[in-house]
């Protein structure tokens, strides 16, 4: 939570209350199976060399090529934290997925040195991916006029009112599996499935963006990989600082 370090993979321990389970993260955040794997597999080459940091940096760029989406360059030498921040991911660092106002997420982005431009970019990762009913139910029941009211009717199918709570939908309904730009697409139509992605486009600063991306695809992938860089950077560990983990989700 405290920048690129690796925290979010520590399971809870003696000392550790882990990220995982604060309520953005526990059930929506997954696949920490596959860098632990990536990481033993690295460790049999090179043994306390890679930090879990860097593989958790370098899987998502492999990732996106793996979908269509762009690939980027990605400097190592990060270091792994010897502490998760449980108080930090509940209290804000995290982009909230109730927000209601795009100013209010441009702030948060802004606090880690990330732009509008940034931000929005950094939000079409959601072209792939799922999310639980609970994050978005108020959203397809209490919307109102800024959902579309077929797509609130197919989602409301997979998501009850009262029950459900851990249920899974597409965060991009068209293809859900391939790394394009039908998310902005969706906005543009009312179809963004949580509220902190419908805000992009509801009349405030950055629907002009939302609007570039949707017709310029390259310029989106382009921006998205700049935007990962930017990301990675944000406040590593490193030189003689933190540790190099075995296992990511334990400490030396």
């Amino acid at each position: 939570m405290q920048g690129c370090e690796a925290s979010i993979l520590l399971d809870d321990g003696p000392s550790i209350i882990s990220e995982k389970n604060v309520l953005p993260n526990k059930g929506s955040v997954r696949g920490y199976e596959v860098i632990e794997a990536a990481k033993s597999e690295v460790e049999k080459l090179c043994p306390g060399v890679v930090s879990c940091a860097d593989v958790l940096t370098v899987a998502p760029r492999d990732a996106s090529e793996m979908v269509g989406g762009p690939s980027w360059s990605v400097k190592l030498g990060r270091r792994d934290s010897t502490s998760a921040n449980l108080l930090l991911a509940k209290t804000g660092a995290l982009p909230s997925f109730k927000a209601s106002r795009d100013d209010s997420l441009i702030s948060t982005f802004g606090d880690n040195g990330l732009s509008a431009r940034d931000m929005v970019a950094l939000s079409g990762a959601h072209t792939i991916g799922q999310a639980q009913c609970f994050l978005f139910r108020d959203r397809i029941y209490n919307n109102g006029s800024d959902v579309d009211a077929g797509f609130a009717s197919t989602r409301r199918r997979g998501c009850p009112i009262n029950d459900g709570n851990g249920n899974l939908a597409p965060l991009d309904l068209v293809t859900p599996n391939s790394f394009d730009y039908n998310y902005f697409k969706n906005l543009i139509q009312k179809k963004g499935l949580l509220e902190s992605d419908q805000v992009l486009f509801s009349g405030g600063s950055t629907d002009n963006i939302v609007r570039e991306y949707s017709n310029i695809p390259s310029k989106f992938k382009s921006d998205f990989a700049a935007a990962m860089v930017k990301m990675s950077e944000i406040s590593p560990l490193t030189g003689q600082e933190g540790v190099i983990r075995r296992i990511c989700g334990a400490l030396p």
